[in-house]
């Protein structure tokens, strides 16, 4: 318990002869650099708030303003035409407060003249502001054809002039438009589309009598409480998306919610698990750095100066969603000094900061080989503690308030949740690697989604999950942010560890340790057998042994030839998923492709509808053979699918249905395209590895139909005749 001693600042001991106190000013001395350190926070925020609240302009702008005004005023011109002796007039410098206090003319023009400037300097902000805000509300940019852009979009362009000067993270965020609303008649317009080679003609006559009752009766209503609620609200859907789509599922998160994100596959900085650890957690504290003092550069649309919202930054890290009856509810904390690790059934708490400064990788690996090197056991109930966030929230919830809202284990479970982030030290090995790369790819992606489903903190914004020979990853709970967020973080952090900070030659952290530190936390438990974490654990085990989830990397060709054949990569992909399934099981069905609106304050995700009835139309075209034109099926890649990332992989876990498939991509490089493909055991139509087969042959053939080779097609020959 030497921890728990430095831990406390004064002890005191009372005695016959009086009180005896005693300092620890070694414990002091770490409570002054935290306090130190906390305003400095403190601070920094204040100084954000001014620069994000001038910007497009600078507070120092200010000054060149005022000269500008004085300097005029000098050569005895009014620049206000008459309104700086109006303020002259109406300033309150006669009497304050009861004192007489009286101002020379000319001190009291100067400041008359300061009050104008300010008065000016704030107008000329909120006219920038709102040019902004305009430029950024005009989207047919999008739809400009390449060589025939509009004068409309070329005005536009000068969006440029904004971006001159380096922005917060969050400059951006009040001058982006809202998320509007469309028309009833729209909306009905395109899910009939969307339906249409779904249905026969009369299931779709059907269909349609219902959609215009609806319009006629109850949508029109809706439709005016929606638009009422876009008036006063940020974004008129996303908390509703939050809390509807992902907080009142009372479903297990782990497989069905939750996603990850893979270690570079061909490529292992260092096979020791503590030095692994050690930068790893580096990198993502640096990470957050950047983000609590806005020093990211805002996600932009690729290849334009088009800002994305950031707001799903906020609740990156000190993050945790907490079960409840009906729904559960995110808590984020400002900050958090420590990490929670889990190892062989035990939890640590790890401090990061050590007299207000963070702790170097090597201090941190020194002192994750402590944890790694401890042969205490776990306490009765705790191995698999975890397996509560990995099953039903309701019992979870029932659990938590009857077991975990006093004593040592609220005191635990505080601390889990308070965490900057959740860290697993898994005694398993995985990545590509043995005699059978494929299967092993595939377990470690299962091993990634959900571990043995006690051994992670399902709960956690996200987790990193660090293996025995060095191979890291992430699991990331998906209500606070989309996978495109968690990908900027998960890619900083692979280039951080690998080449920014680096290992020694023989594997280990670079820099010195303290001697000093104390040794990590042991979190104490008094779990009673009525707690049901086996139950817990036993529909967590169901579900995960019910994933069939194949990952492979497709490296005949990658987005450079796609773009040659003048085609979108993601229409590309899109097209032959379609083309798989229909190989894969006769026929089409409703398709959910995720598309960000992070062009909108507060936008999460929307809806494309890539089976359509020209897609259809396509695949059939092909699977007969016919003479087709592909430009009938032109579609715009819907802004940033993924983070393209030359040297790391990240998958995510996407299957909607129990009877389908998930499939997710990412586009790596110009060469390379990795694919994760994903269904459930329990149905016997489907086939993870199967369907991934069907997926190769697609991509292939339309690639040989795209360049006219019918050499390179797995069906045979197609003519084309492109526009």
């Amino acid at each position: 318990m030497a921890e728990a001693h430095q831990a406390v600042a004064f002890q005191f001991t009372i005695t016959p002869e009086g009180i005896d106190l005693q300092l620890s000013y070694q414990a002091l001395n770490q409570i002054y650099l935290s306090g130190v350190r906390s305003w400095k926070k403190r601070v920094s925020r204040m100084k954000n708030r001014v620069i994000k609240g001038v910007y497009p302009a600078s507070p120092s702008s200010w000054l060149f303003v005022a000269i500008a005004i004085l300097a005029t005023m000098y050569m005895q011109s009014d620049p206000s035409m008459g309104l700086i002796s109006k303020i002259q007039q109406h300033l309150p410098l006669r009497y304050t407060c009861g004192l007489h206090m009286s101002l020379s003319a000319q001190g009291q023009t100067m400041l008359s003249a300061l009050v104008f400037s300010t008065l000016l300097w704030l107008s000329l902000i909120l006219t920038l502001r709102l040019c902004l805000k305009l430029l950024l509300s005009y989207h047919r940019w999008m739809f400009e054809l390449h060589g025939k852009v509009s004068n409309t979009t070329k005005v536009w362009s000068l969006l440029r002039l904004f971006s001159r000067r380096k922005p917060l993270l969050y400059s951006y965020q009040t001058s982006l438009p809202h998320l509007p609303v469309p028309a009833i008649k729209d909306t009905l317009s395109r899910y009939l589309e969307s339906v249409r080679p779904l249905l026969t003609d009369q299931e779709l006559k059907r269909m349609t009598d219902l959609a215009n009752d609806f319009e006629s009766t109850l949508g029109n209503r809706l439709q005016r409480y929606l638009k009422l609620k876009a008036l006063w609200a940020t974004n008129y859907v996303s908390d509703w998306w939050e809390e509807y789509i992902y907080l009142r599922g009372r479903g297990p998160i782990m497989v069905n919610s939750n996603y990850y994100g893979m270690d570079f596959l061909y490529v292992t900085p260092t096979t020791v698990q503590a030095a692994r650890a050690g930068n790893t957690i580096t990198a993502l504290l640096l990470y957050r750095r950047k983000v609590n003092k806005e020093e990211l550069t805002p996600s932009r649309v690729p290849g334009t100066d088009i800002p994305l919202c950031a707001a799903q930054c906020e609740r990156m890290f000190n993050t945790t969603r907490t079960p409840g009856a009906e729904t559960d509810v995110l808590q984020h904390w400002l900050d958090s000094d420590f990490v929670v690790v889990y190892h062989r059934g035990r939890y640590f708490r790890l401090w990061v900061y050590r007299g207000g400064r963070l702790l170097s990788p090597r201090e941190l690996e020194h002192q994750i080989q402590s944890i790694l090197d401890d042969p205490s056991p776990p306490f009765p109930g705790e191995e698999k503690l975890g397996a509560l966030t990995a099953g039903d929230r309701c019992p979870w919830a029932q659990m938590r308030k009857q077991f975990f809202s006093s004593g040592v284990n609220r005191r635990s479970l505080d601390a889990i949740e308070r965490a900057a982030f959740f860290v697993t030290l898994d005694d398993e090995e995985q990545g590509m690697k043995g005699d059978d790369p494929a299967g092993n790819l595939d377990r470690y992606a299962k091993s990634l989604l959900h571990g043995k489903c006690y051994d992670r903190w399902f709960d956690k914004s996200f987790s990193i999950v660090i293996y025995k020979n060095g191979k890291n990853g992430l699991n990331a709970e998906h209500s606070w942010a989309d996978a495109p967020t968690v990908a900027h973080l998960w890619e900083y952090t692979l280039a951080t560890d690998a080449f920014h900070l680096g290992y020694t030659q023989d594997g280990h952290c670079k820099g010195e340790v303290e001697r000093s530190l104390p040794p990590p936390q042991r979190l104490a438990w008094d779990i009673p057998p009525e707690a049901q974490v086996c139950r817990s654990l036993a529909v967590a085990q169901a579900l995960a042994a019910d994933v069939d989830c194949h990952v492979f990397p497709f490296r005949e060709f990658g987005k450079g030839r796609i773009k040659k054949c003048r085609v979108s990569p993601d229409a590309f992909i899109q097209i032959s998923l379609q083309l798989a399934h229909y190989r894969d099981r006769g026929g089409f069905c409703l398709t959910y492709e995720a598309s960000m609106t992070r062009l909108f304050r507060e936008g999460r995700t929307e809806t494309v509808r890539s089976c359509s009835s020209e897609s259809c139309t396509f695949v059939k075209a092909l699977e007969g053979r016919e003479v087709i034109s592909l430009i009938k099926i032109q579609t715009s890649k819907p802004g940033e699918p993924g983070c393209e990332m030359k040297l790391m992989v990240t998958f995510v876990s996407s299957q909607v249905a129990d009877d389908g498939y998930g499939v997710s991509y990412i586009i790596v490089g110009e060469d390379m395209i990795n694919f994760h493909v994903s269904s459930k055991y329990s149905c016997s139509e489907t086939d993870s590895r199967r369907f991934g087969v069907q997926l190769r042959k697609a991509l292939q053939d339309i690639m040989a139909l795209l360049s006219g080779d019918p050499k390179g097609s797995s069906k045979g020959s197609a003519q084309v005749q492109p526009k």
